[in-house]
């Protein structure tokens, strides 16, 4: 949750007209519209003066069942939780939570993870010092939050975690970035964003010191979203640009996070913020985003992507772009959940100022990449 640079307030500010017809294409590929989709939208949580947003997403036993977690606050306050179990069609009221979530500083992060005893799930809460709460019973019940790091040792960063991935049995890495001032307690801020990476070897119980894999003051790269290769061989992490120089960009890793090729940028059509991937039945990404790109039509709207790998890789546009939903306001939306469900339907859950003048609210958003084909054609 890293707020924008004025400069990059008062480009998005000065983006086109919301309400006014979009291109049919943008950035060389198609542009597709689901704002107006009669019964596309259905609401997740809304509350009359509060601000409700920053959401997180898990699929416990990988059914239809989803977890979704926000703050009571912008970025940070009391963790929600609440349930789906119709594949995000209907919502539980709110659910009992430890008593301790209420202190969380940050964005809460849901991760399902493993090891010989099983699945569990943690809930990760950043700055400092990071702390994550755990799962043994599909998210039915959860411990408090506890620090990450030792008392002695203990560390911190902002969106904690970007994202977490499995690179052995049991074994996974996660990722944040942190500009100063909670990596280490005592901290200030300074031009300098790192990005950081920390190892968890027994299931997400606990997790190493942090190391840093990135750091630059030219451009402000934060807030990684994994997408893995076909073939299981490469990870690659889309990484937001807060300072808004240039798009988004991507790195590489080819042995599970032990080193990583060097940032580069990405095309415009997958320039934004908060990145979240899920393969379709048929090996296409869909990928959904805040949209930061330069003159963009939908620029500060919550978009998607739908593409290949292989234009990852080779920096090609992908297949089309889709708007989800018009954001009312000019660039606060959509920290997604995405997930592809048994049947392949994909849902996509994120916050919004979806209404002119009100405060944002959780939608949920269920499609299928057919469904998107069509209106493509």
């Amino acid at each position: 949750m890293n707020a924008l640079p004025l400069i990059a307030l008062l480009s998005l500010a000065g983006a086109a007209d919301p309400s006014a017809e979009l291109p049919a294409q943008w950035g060389g590929i198609p542009l597709l519209d689901l704002n107006d989709d009669p019964g596309r939208h259905v609401v997740v949580d809304r509350e009359a003066g509060q601000y409700l947003g920053h959401i997180s997403t898990v699929r416990p036993g990988g059914g239809e069942t989803v977890l979704a977690a926000y703050p009571k606050g912008h970025g940070r306050g009391p963790i929600i939780l609440k349930r789906s179990d119709d594949g995000g069609q209907t919502w539980s009221e709110r659910l009992p939570v430890p008593e301790n979530w209420a202190t969380s500083e940050e964005t809460p992060t849901l991760f399902r993870v493993h090891d010989a005893q099983g699945e569990r799930l943690i809930c990760w809460s950043g700055l400092s010092p990071a702390r994550l709460a755990v799962s043994e019973d599909g998210g039915a019940n959860w411990t408090p939050l506890k620090e990450a790091g030792p008392p002695e040792n203990r560390w911190g960063g902002i969106v904690v975690m970007g994202d977490v991935a499995e690179v052995g049995p049991g074994r996974y890495i996660a990722l944040f970035h942190d500009d100063g001032r909670f990596l280490e307690p005592g901290g200030s801020r300074t031009d300098t964003f790192k990005l950081l990476q920390t190892r968890s070897n027994d299931g997400g119980l606990t997790w190493s010191d942090p190391r840093t894999l990135w750091s630059g003051s030219d451009v402000h790269l934060c807030e990684p979203g994994f997408v893995r290769s076909p073939d299981g061989g490469t990870l690659a992490a889309l990484l937001r640009e807060n300072r808004r120089r240039k798009n988004s960009h991507v790195i590489f890793t080819t042995d599970g996070g032990e080193h990583w090729a060097p940032p580069r940028e990405m095309t415009e059509s997958l320039t934004g913020d908060r990145h979240q991937a899920v393969y379709g039945p048929d090996g296409r990404l869909f990928i959904s985003f805040r949209d930061t790109a330069a003159d963009s039509p939908t620029q500060g709207d919550w978009v998607a992507w739908v593409g290949t790998w292989d234009d990852i890789v080779g920096g090609r546009p992908g297949q089309y772009r889709v708007r989800l939903k018009d954001n009312t306001h000019a660039w606060d939306c959509a920290y997604p959940g995405v997930e592809i469900l048994p049947d392949g339907t994909i849902l996509a859950v994120t916050y919004g100022h979806w209404d002119e003048g009100e405060k944002p609210y959780i939608l949920s958003v269920r499609l299928r990449l057919e469904e998107l084909d069509a209106l493509a054609k």
